[in-house]
């Protein structure tokens, strides 16, 4: 397209494979719903998600403790978003990745000709998730090793976990909208993986060319990746699961490492007619202006101030043409349900539209906000007057 590279932080809109306007059902399915809002069009109302994962239901009193997360959702009336397996798997000719759990400790060893590096987790039953304890990359010479491994690696179309994924869809109708992740850019996955916060600015300044070359061997797996995903995978949304904030990398960084690579992940999927949308959970106020050029659809865990620092009038003044997933943040969602409820109208209120909007908890919702809480504000967010 004639010049696109140029179009950063301009508002540029992308052309989508899909129609941006058409009538208006009163009474649309969650799949409609959501892929409605996805697409900047028209809806009936605006859907509503509370993003809860699997140390939700242990934290909750009996009658919900011993619900399944699905239960739950049904029981406040969430617009669902599940979530399937990408479809594709990487495959190795002469190095290979070894898995090792017991104890709570997660083991990944990354084996290449050259050497190995060793990666340490620790599993948190609280938060029921994996926490890194030891990264592979420590030194110039791990960098090397670990992109011997990268470019050993090609991605192929995994048909069985399709087929799963095809039933999966099946199973699950209109009642919900389905989302899979295929990855995450390089430096994002740098910082947060394979070297650590600290560890990977040190690395990136003092053996830069040696990065860039792991990025490179980084972008050209993902970048495959994206583009057999957007063929095989029966999503309706691919994600890529950025975690991006300013608190972990500077715009410059941003700038120079992920806008050209998020561009032709995008550039890949809108090609084969797939909505392409990025999870950015961070702090994204300074790198408004250079996302709003991207080929995305939207942006998931858009979250407010104190815990973000992004209102709803930021994202759409900047980013007109792109979703919004979230508005608000999990320090809100400690509050009473009626206090959630004013701060979301005023944030609603200051917007020219309610096109493109997506009511969640823009992270993962906190436990202490007890489900007949999220139940009262999802159902007055039914009940908001929605100007489309």
């Amino acid at each position: 397209m004639k010049g696109r590279a140029n179009t950063a932080g301009r508002g540029f809109h992308y052309p989508r494979p899909w129609p941006i306007m058409g009538p208006v059902s009163p009474h649309m399915t969650v799949k409609e719903r959501w892929l409605a809002a996805v697409e900047m069009r028209p809806l009936d109302r605006l859907p509503f998600w509370p993003k809860l994962d699997r140390a939700y239901p242990p934290s909750q009193r009996p009658l919900f403790s011993e619900m399944a997360i699905d239960d739950i959702h049904r029981w406040i009336g969430s617009d669902r978003h599940i979530f399937i397996p990408s479809c594709v798997r990487e495959v190795g000719r002469r190095c290979r990745r070894e898995v090792d759990e017991r104890d709570g400790e997660r083991r990944i060893t990354y084996h290449a000709p050259s050497g190995e590096c060793e990666e340490l987790a620790r599993y948190d039953p609280v938060s029921c998730s994996w926490h890194p304890s030891k990264h592979p990359v420590e030194t110039r010479e791990d960098i090397r090793i670990m992109t011997a491994y990268y470019d050993d690696l090609d991605p192929e179309a995994d048909l069985e976990a399709a087929e799963k994924a095809r039933a999966a869809l099946a199973a699950h109708g209109e009642d919900a909208v389905i989302g899979a992740g295929i990855g995450e850019s390089p430096l994002m996955r740098w910082v947060e993986w394979i070297a650590g916060v600290e560890k990977a600015h040190l690395l990136l300044a003092d053996h830069k060319d040696d990065v860039e070359e792991l990025f490179r061997a980084m972008h050209r797996l993902l970048l495959r990746e994206v583009e057999i995903a957007a063929q095989v995978c029966p999503a309706d949304l691919l994600y890529l699961v950025e975690n991006t904030s300013t608190t972990l990398i500077s715009p410059t960084q941003y700038q120079a490492y992920c806008l050209g690579h998020i561009r032709e992940y995008g550039e890949a999927a809108t090609a084969a007619g797939r909505r392409l949308a990025l999870h950015m959970c961070g702090r994204l106020k300074a790198l408004l202006p250079d996302v709003a050029g991207l080929p995305v659809a939207g942006f998931e865990a858009f979250t407010s101030p104190p815990i973000g620092d992004t209102t709803l009038i930021d994202g759409r003044t900047l980013c007109p043409d792109k979703c919004l997933i979230g508005g608000s943040n999990a320090a809100l969602w400690m509050r009473p349900a009626g206090e959630i409820i004013e701060q979301l109208e005023r944030d609603l209120d200051a917007l020219p539209h309610h096109r493109g909007i997506v009511v969640t908890s823009g992270g993962v919702m906190p436990p202490a906000a007890g489900p007949e809480t999220i139940r009262d504000v999802c159902e007055w967010v039914k009940t908001f007057p929605a100007r489309m």
